[in-house]
């Protein structure tokens, strides 16, 4: 049952326009919010300026709320929930949009920087799922925080900016590289071996004579003038490893955008504008929840495991004067959640790990997942017949084009998502979210268009379901 191409559904100069500018600002934000913390102070700007309170502020100031309020609440940098408070009480639940902001890099080890053969290096860990030889021989920058025992942030961003050096991992040469080229994948490069190049000019004593470790000196001095924090200051640091440069229009008719980070930015913006651009009352109370920690399995105080979206919707009860443990536990069962996470694109050049009829693919609209998991459904949540026929009967009436898809052929592999954890509250889930080529490779590619059809997809969702 083959679906329609999303495009066709654009012929008019206007509406094709609707497309373009809707990627091109999803491009910027891509370009600009390449952390879980970058992505939160993207987010938390866009929703003050779009009227949206803070939670903590209206609990110090009294404040009640009622329907139409706006509100957001953040998890220590890096989670973060946006409210539309509905007409009906929160007991009958609300429509979440459920997508992560985390994405497969590498981040600095707490004591990082080394000098071996007169050049300066940071030693890292990577994380979540990557190819390891992707990450060498490409720009690299240096996105995140270091605290310092004082308890000041001093922000780092390194490698945007022309003006910016950018850092990379070495490779072996071709021309020695002959046990290299017989290893496995797994084992071309390890991930002991991911260490990115810093500097290599040695400083020196005031009688010109080379210091010990003196091109870690070196570094350790720039940083000292630039960010003013010191070598012990890494310990209490996070430093995230990611592509450096902007996310790109790609192919002559700039349908797609090559970039870092779809996985999975691509959901948790249009699922982030899909409410701030929600003007009318709604009935039910929607949520656009961005959580972090879902590439190493949302474990942690800012992965969707921990207690912040239970806590946050207990406050809103509160809030809105009409707070009961009961009320809290009903509420949560009668939610309904679109998990909003990428799927793997059907890829031409790989069709052998693919099963064409139950593929997504690029340019044929947001994408549904009865079930993830790996091999016999392992790990999955699995949505009931009955939600999957009420979200086709949502995404029909505003004329979203959708498509349905399984990750790959059924021995082939797998993956998961948040959904099963939101279903451990007994809400109705089901996986949705944008087609990616390239999954976790450190420039990964997505179609205008099912971004587009995704943000479109969501409105209804949170409007009807």
């Amino acid at each position: 049952m083959e679906r329609a191409n999303a495009w066709q559904k654009y012929t008019s100069k206007k509406d094709l326009k609707k497309v373009m500018d809707f990627g091109e600002n999803y491009r910027q934000f891509l370009s600009k919010s390449k952390t879980e913390r970058e992505c939160v102070a993207f987010f938390e700007k866009k929703a003050k300026a779009a009227g949206y309170i803070n939670i903590e502020d209206a609990i110090k100031e009294g404040k009640k709320l009622k329907a139409g309020d706006r509100v957001y609440a953040i998890n220590k940098g890096k989670m973060m929930a946006i409210f539309n408070i509905g007409t009906e009480s929160l007991e009958a639940g609300l429509n979440i949009l459920g997508a992560h902001i985390d994405s497969p890099r590498m981040d600095l080890k707490q004591n990082p920087l080394y000098e071996d053969s007169d050049i300066a290096f940071f030693d890292t860990h990577y994380y979540g799922g990557i190819k390891k030889y992707q990450w060498v021989t490409i720009p690299l920058a240096l996105h995140g925080v270091v605290v310092k025992k004082s308890g000041e942030v001093i922000n780092v961003n390194i490698g945007e900016e022309e003006s910016d050096p950018v850092f990379g991992i070495s490779d072996l040469l071709i021309h020695l590289a002959a046990d290299q080229m017989d290893k496995k994948g797994s084992k071309v490069v390890e991930g002991e071996d991911l260490n990115v190049i810093v500097g290599s000019i040695p400083g020196f004593d005031k009688d010109n004579k080379k210091e010990k470790d003196a091109v870690k000196n070196n570094v350790l001095k720039l940083l000292k003038e630039k960010y003013d924090f010191e070598e012990e200051d890494f310990i209490s640091a996070e430093i995230e490893v990611v592509p450096a440069g902007a996310a790109r229009d790609f192919g002559f008719d700039r349908s797609m955008i090559l970039g870092y980070g779809h996985d999975d930015r691509v959901c948790a913006y249009p699922s982030f504008m899909a409410l701030v651009d929600t003007r009318e009352k709604l009935k039910k109370t929607a949520c656009a929840l961005l959580v972090d920690k879902e590439e190493i399995g949302s474990v942690g105080a800012t992965g969707m495991q921990s207690k912040f979206f239970e806590n946050t919707v207990a406050e809103l009860f509160d809030l809105l004067g009409d707070y009961s443990e009961l009320k809290l536990r009903r509420a949560l069962t009668n939610s309904k959640v679109l998990s909003s996470d990428v799927s793997a694109g059907f890829d031409p050049n790989y069709a052998s790990v693919f099963e064409k009829n139950n593929s997504a693919y690029l340019g044929r609209g947001l994408v549904f997942n009865k079930y993830t998991g790996s091999r016999g459904k392992s790990g999955s949540n699995d949505t009931s017949a009955e939600f999957v026929g009420e979200i086709r009967s949502i995404m029909d009436k505003d004329n979203v084009y959708w498509q349905t898809a399984e990750l790959g052929k059924v021995d082939q592999g797998g993956g998961g998502t948040i959904a099963y954890i939101m279903g451990n509250y007994n809400m109705q889930v089901i996986d949705s979210g944008v087609p990616v080529l390239s999954m976790h490779a450190p420039c990964e590619v997505i179609s205008k268009v099912d971004l587009y059809e995704a943000f479109l997809g969501y409105e209804a969702f949170i409007k009807y379901a």
